[in-house]
C-alpha cells in the first residue's frame, strides 16, 4: 500500500520504468462508452466509415499528446500534478483551479461509476436472468465504487498491476469481438455510407479527444516515480500509443455496430445494449473484462482526487482523502442513474464542460512547463508565507489572470444541454472546440505576462 501523499518522491526511490505508462493510459480508455460514441458519430452526425476513422486516430494524437506532455513535470518535480501546480499559481491562487477540477472529477467518477454499474447490471441480466429495480441499481453502485475505492486506496503499484493485466485482458477480448463482427457485418452498408460534412468530423474530434484532455493533471501523477533522466519523448509516445492503441478499434467498433443498430448511439443504458448484440459466449467474458477496466478507470480518477483534496487543505491521509470523492460519486451516480433521463446526452455534455475546465488549467500550466520551471520540493510542501512560491499574498497573479480569462472565454463558445454561452452558435461553438480556445487564450496570455521569479532554462525532453 502507497502511504506517500503530496510530498515529492525522492532520487533514490525513482525506479519506475516508461514502458508502465503503456497499459496504464490503455486501460484509462478502456470502456465501452467509446462504443456509444463511435455508434453517435455514425447515426447522429451522419459520418462515414472513413471518416470515424480519422476521427478516432486523431483525436488520441490531439488530447493524449497533450496528458504527455504535462506527465514530463512529474518526472522533472516527482510530485503529483496539483502538487506541482502550486508553483504556477502560488499556494493560495491554486485552490481555485484546483477546487474546479476537483468537482470536475466528480462528475467524472459518476459517469465511470454509472457506467460499470450498468455492465454489472447487464451480466447479472445476461447470466441469470435478473431484472434491474431501484434497489439493484443501488447495490450494483456501491459495489463498483466501493471496488473504485479499495484499489486507488492501496495505490500506485496496485494500478500498475491491474492495468497492466487488464489491457492484455481487454485487448484480447476485443479482437474476438473484431473478429466476430468482421464475419457478421454486412461491410458494403458501412462501406457505402455516405461522407457527413466536414463539421461534424472537426465536432467529433473535438468530443472524443475532451474525455483526454481531463486526464491531463493526472498524468504526472503517474510519472512521479520515474527517474529524472527518462526521455520525455518515449513519455509522450507511451501515453498517446497507449491511449490510441485501445481508443481506435473502440470508436470503429461503435462505429460498424451502428449501422445495423443504430439505437446503440441513443440508449439509456449503453451497457446492456451492448450485450444484446454479442452472442453470450463474447458478449459475458466481455462485459465482465470491460467492466473491470471500469473500475480502473475510476480508480485512477479517485488516485488522483485525493491528491487534489490534499492541495486543497484537507489534513488527512490520501486514501481517506480518496473516500471523500467516492462517497461523492456514489450519492451522484444514483441521481443519474434513477433520474436522469438521457445517459448519452447527459455525457456529452458533460465531456465538453469538463475539456473548457480542464483546458484553462493546461493552456497555463503547460506554458509554464515549456518556460523551464525548475521544482523547489521544499517551497511545493510549505503553504505558509515563507514559501517560495507564496508569490504576492500566496497568489501568482498573471497565472491566475490568465486561467479565469482561458475560462470565461471557453465558456463562452460552449452549448451543452445546462448552459449555452452566448457564442456556442459561432463555428467555433458549433463544432465543440471551446477547449482549444480556451487553451490558446490562457497559454497565450500567461506567455505574455511575466513570471514570478524569472526565466528558467529550457525544458528538457
Amino acid at each position: 500500500m502507497e502511504t506517500r501523499g503530496l510530498d515529492p518522491v525522492p532520487d533514490r526511490e525513482r525506479t519506475g520504468r516508461v514502458r508502465s505508462l503503456f497499459p496504464t493510459w490503455a486501460a484509462a480508455n478502456m470502456t465501452v462508452l467509446l462504443l456509444t460514441i463511435g455508434a453517435g458519430f455514425v447515426v447522429l452526425d451522419g459520418l462515414g466509415f472513413w471518416q470515424v476513422l480519422v476521427v478516432a486516430a486523431v483525436a488520441p494524437v490531439v488530447s493524449f499528446g497533450m496528458v504527455g506532455l504535462i506527465s514530463v513535470a512529474g518526472r522533472s518535480g516527482g510530485a503529483p500534478g496539483m502538487a506541482l501546480s502550486r508553483a504556477v499559481f502560488g499556494q493560495r491562487g491554486n485552490l481555485a483551479p484546483g477546487a474546479l477540477i476537483w468537482m470536475a472529477r466528480w462528475g467524472w467518477e459518476t459517469v465511470n461509476a454509472v457506467t460499470g454499474a450498468y455492465a454489472l447490471l447487464a451480466v447479472l441480466g445476461l447470466l441469470f436472468g435478473v431484472r434491474s429495480t431501484s434497489a439493484l441499481i443501488m447495490v450494483t453502485l456501491l459495489a463498483f465504487v466501493a471496488g473504485s475505492y479499495l484499489l486507488s486506496g492501496l495505490g500506485v503499484r496496485a494500478l500498475r498491476l491491474c492495468c497492466t493485466w487488464s489491457a492484455y485482458l481487454f485487448g484480447g477480448f476485443s479482437v474476438l469481438v473484431l473478429v466476430h463482427l468482421a464475419g457478421t457485418t454486412a461491410w458494403q452498408a458501412v462501406l457505402d455510407r455516405p461522407a457527413g460534412p466536414t463539421s461534424a468530423m472537426i465536432a467529433g474530434i473535438g468530443t472524443l479527444a475532451a474525455g483526454g484532455i481531463s486526464w491531463a493533471p493526472t498524468g504526472p501523477d503517474f510519472t512521479r516515480y520515474l527517474p529524472r533522466a527518462a526521455s520525455g519523448r518515449v513519455v509522450v509516445a507511451a501515453t498517446v500509443g497507449g491511449a490510441g492503441l485501445v481508443l481506435l478499434p473502440m470508436v470503429l467498433m461503435g462505429a460498424v455496430m451502428a449501422v445495423g443498430a443504430p439505437g446503440l448511439a441513443v440508449t439509456h443504458d449503453p451497457v446492456s445494449f451492448i450485450g444484446e448484440l454479442l452472442p453470450d459466449w463474447i458478449s459475458v467474458p466481455y462485459l465482465v473484462v470491460a467492466l473491470l477496466g471500469m473500475v480502473l478507470i475510476n480508480a485512477m480518477s479517485m488516485y488522483s482526487a485525493g491528491f487534489t483534496a490534499q492541495t486543497l487543505g484537507f489534513m488527512m491521509p490520501r486514501a481517506w482523502a480518496v473516500g471523500v470523492n467516492a462517497a461523492i460519486s456514489l450519492f451522484l451516480g444514483a441521481l443519474l442513474m434513477l433520474v436522469a433521463s438521457s445517459f448519452t446526452d447527459a455525457f456529452v455534455s458533460f465531456l465538453r464542460l469538463l475539456a473548457v475546465t480542464f483546458s484553462a488549467w493546461i493552456g497555463v500550466f503547460g506554458v509554464d512547463q515549456l518556460r523551464g520551471r525548475v521544482y523547489d520540493p521544499v517551497a511545493l510542501m510549505d503553504t505558509t508565507r515563507t514559501s517560495a512560491y507564496w508569490y504576492t499574498g500566496g497568489f501568482a497573479w498573471g497565472a491566475v489572470t490568465a486561467w479565469a480569462a482561458g475560462l470565461a472565454v471557453g465558456l463562452l463558445f460552449t452549448g451543452v444541454e445546462w448552459f449555452t454561452g452566448p457564442l456556442a452558435t459561432s463555428w467555433t461553438g458549433r463544432n465543440g472546440l471551446g477547449w482549444a480556445v480556451t487553451i490558446v487564450v490562457s497559454g497565450g496570455l500567461y506567455a505574455m505576462l511575466p513570471r514570478p521569479g524569472g526565466q528558467a532554462a529550457p525544458l528538457h525532453f
